[in-house]
């Protein structure tokens, strides 16, 4: 005879999430801001690629940007210097962010008519996959010191992401980084992923990613 119960907490987690996440998509298209979720490594590049990307999308598209960490505001006070509206969102120890700390941050931004939000979520490869933020499109960012392995160590964020930028291209003669491999391990995974190579430094490779955006913006909007 059975004398305690067991609870999955953590597909009853998940499944809350989910409805949460869907019902804060469909509240940003009918309000007509369009989200993006970042995810990255610490390290891989995650502010400075958003700063050339908004030099690429500000007259066109109307951005805010949220920056979560555990703590910290680092990259708010970068951010904030491109000139966009934008907020740090402290999570106060946790490694992600779900659809209510997403939805939260966004109230936070204000009434401003937004076209685009970011949320750079917090740096690491696992927690931030397994929560939906309510987002439009998931998009990751793997730099080239990392190595080109981490879609065979750490599938389910390149399972999730509609795309993925491989950034630091600069320093690609002085590291062991097959980029045919990591396309291929990526495209194992996710095969429909849409991958790109930029230099964030350089900006080489950004305006290509930028133009790649502004099409899914005005696809989504036209749905």
């Amino acid at each position: 005879m059975d004398t305690y119960r067991i609870i999955e907490v953590k597909e009853s987690v998940f499944a809350d999430n989910d409805a949460d996440a869907e019902k804060l998509r469909q509240e940003l298209k009918e309000r007509g801001t369009y989200l993006i979720n970042l995810m990255s490594s610490p390290g891989s590049g995650k502010t400075t690629t958003l700063t050339r990307l908004i030099e690429e999308l500000h007259d066109e598209v109307r951005i805010g940007i949220m920056e979560a960490d555990i703590d910290s505001d680092v990259d708010a006070d970068t951010i904030s210097r491109t000139g966009v509206k934008v907020i740090q969102l402290h999570t106060g120890g946790m490694c992600h962010l779900d659809a209510d700390m997403t939805r939260q941050g966004i109230r936070e931004l204000g009434d401003a008519e937004l076209d685009l939000v970011v949320l750079e979520n917090v740096g690491n490869l696992v927690c931030p996959a397994e929560f939906d933020t309510g987002a439009a499109l998931n998009v990751m960012i793997l730099s080239v010191p990392e190595g080109h392995d981490k879609p065979l160590k750490y599938p389910l964020i390149f399972q999730r992401c509609n795309a993925m930028i491989i950034n630091k291209l600069d320093v690609l003669p002085y590291f062991d980084f097959d980029m045919a491999l990591v396309e291929q391990y990526a495209r194992k995974r996710n095969p429909d992923i849409k991958i790109f190579p930029i230099s964030a430094k350089t900006s080489e490779g950004v305006a290509e990613l930028a133009d790649w955006l502004k099409d899914q913006i005005k696809n989504w909007h036209e749905i």
